[in-house]
């Protein structure tokens, strides 16, 4: 889902330098690049927690899956050179890929797989698609072969598999990935200093590390928007991926860059604690909906990248339905809604905001509209770790305005102790009936009625589907058109 000053592993990288495209392109260094992130991940691992930031700088790079996901959202081997899908459409034969090692020399096989996912299930797992893997069973048939038998029938199941959740972990070494990560990717941590950047470089025991045209590879955190312009601009990053989208014309008409823009999953939501008072009742939340200018907040808060959404789910998934009429737009319904549920004006609300721009921009709209039917949200500016911790994990929070970028997590409304304090049995048995109906027709309409159910309920105000722009340096190659998933994949970069 969803930054900061220690120095952990290898030298300082105070000391490294930070490379700029145009000095080093003239001396001919063309193997490192350095990147820019908005946030920085709380932690290395990302079965250890929510924040997409770990995934950001870890998937693919220094963890890898069985599977892995393409731009255009389509799954190829990875670990899994091939697989077998039974007729019941639960069990699954992975042929793993032979000879290839951990970062600490010790061998990937089936027990390694087995080893991962049974702990992604364990009582003690914090992975957020824990779930996922309690509905799991696996058994090692040979080193090679590993046999995983899903309770559910669920036809994005190799997909679930390349996500950052699902990375293959060695055993010894998985109680500190989060500082000391240690996988099978062509990359290893090479420092971390907190507050400022991480970086990896090229893993010569990787198996095939003369593919690798990036050797070294800096991340860098630039929360502000300003900032954030500023350092393209003076040549400190060679790429931002996932910037904010501010000035984007400058770079546009600039030669020395390229302007990717690229579709997503994500769905920026004014979420809404369903547990706390007046929120847990329908017309509340309704009023808040109604309340909310959907093409004003694109228009403000994205810099008009987004797609505008009135459920939890985005246009370009199997299955959606537009749900935008269900909680239109109208100022004089939302006052209404107020008074039949009994609700005394000025309500006084905090919405906790983290240190995205576009939530911090979005919250000042959003907190004007609101305010004219009489709900003052009083803006409460918190940091990442902040976030993570009170709002996601302590659900200390009135609203909150976030991204959720997983392609596939309706499932988050069936979580019983999921943040957003959502309870719904007709949900709940709805989610059911889709995790186990093989049928695509069949599984479409159920995702329809799933979303209109959503809407109905306005679990939350449910904003847009952002357009992620990536800004970098007009050389660099292999950046990713489009987003099903947070990665920056390094062994697709080069420099041209």
């Amino acid at each position: 889902m969803f930054n900061r000053r220690t120095l952990l592993a290898g030298t300082a990288a105070a000391s490294l330098p930070l490379l700029s495209p145009w000095p080093a392109l003239a001396q001919g260094r063309k193997d490192s690049v350095t990147l820019a992130l908005a946030l920085e991940p709380p932690g290395l691992d990302p079965t250890a927690g929510a924040a997409s930031s770990i995934a950001e700088i870890v998937h693919y790079n220094v963890f890898e899956t069985l599977t892995k996901i393409n731009p255009d959202g389509s799954v190829s081997p990875l670990l899994a050179e091939s697989w077998e899908v039974s007729p019941d459409l639960k069990t699954y034969t992975f042929r793993l890929r032979k000879g290839v090692k951990f970062q600490n020399g010790e061998p990937f096989n089936a027990a390694a797989v087995k080893f991962s996912f049974d702990r992604a299930a364990g009582d003690k797992s914090t992975n957020k698609d824990k779930r996922t893997f309690a509905n799991l069973s696996t058994r090692v048939a040979d080193e090679n072969t590993v046999v995983v038998i899903n309770q559910d029938i669920d036809p994005d199941f190799l997909f679930v598999l390349g996500q950052a959740t699902s990375i293959i972990v060695e055993p010894r070494s998985a109680g500190t990935n989060a500082t000391r990560p240690v996988g099978t990717g062509p990359y290893r941590l090479a420092s971390w200093t907190r507050g400022a950047s991480v970086a990896l470089t090229a893993w010569p025991g990787f198996r095939a590390p003369q593919s690798l045209r990036i050797k070294r590879a800096v991340f860098r955190f630039i929360p502000d928007a300003a900032a954030q312009v500023a350092a393209l601009l003076a040549g400190d990053v060679d790429a931002f991926p996932r910037v904010t989208p501010r000035s984007v014309t400058q770079f546009k008409s600039d030669p020395r860059f390229q302007v990717v823009v690229s579709n997503s999953r994500a769905k920026t939501i004014l979420a809404i604690n369903n547990a706390r008072k007046p929120l847990n009742n329908v017309r509340v939340r309704r009023a808040i909906a109604a309340a909310i200018d959907r093409k004003a907040v694109i228009a403000g808060a994205a810099d008009g990248y987004g797609v505008p959404i009135g459920s939890y789910y985005v246009p370009t998934a199997f299955g959606y339905v537009d749900t935008t009429d269900i909680n239109p737009f109208d100022v004089e319904k939302a006052k209404a809604l107020l008074a039949e549920a009994g609700v005394k004006t000025p309500l006084e609300l905090t919405m906790t905001l983290p240190p995205t721009p576009y939530a911090r921009q979005g919250g000042e709209l959003i907190a004007a509209q609101l305010a004219k039917i009489g709900i003052r949200a009083r803006l409460q500016n918190v940091e990442w770790a902040q976030w993570l911790s009170g709002t996601y994990a302590h659900k200390n929070y009135d609203l909150t305005i976030i991204s959720h970028v997983e392609p596939f997590d309706l499932g988050n409304f069936a979580k019983p102790d999921y943040y957003w304090g959502y309870h719904s049995q007709e949900f709940n048995d709805l989610f059911e009936k889709i995790k186990n109906t093989p049928r695509p027709a069949d599984r479409a309409r159920l995702l329809g009625d799933a979303q209109r159910l959503l809407a109905r309920d306005s679990v939350h105000g449910f904003l847009y589907t952002p357009q992620w722009v990536t800004v970098a340096d007009k050389r660099l190659r292999g950046l990713w058109k489009d987003m099903p998933v947070f990665v920056n994949d390094l062994s697709a970069l080069s420099w041209g």
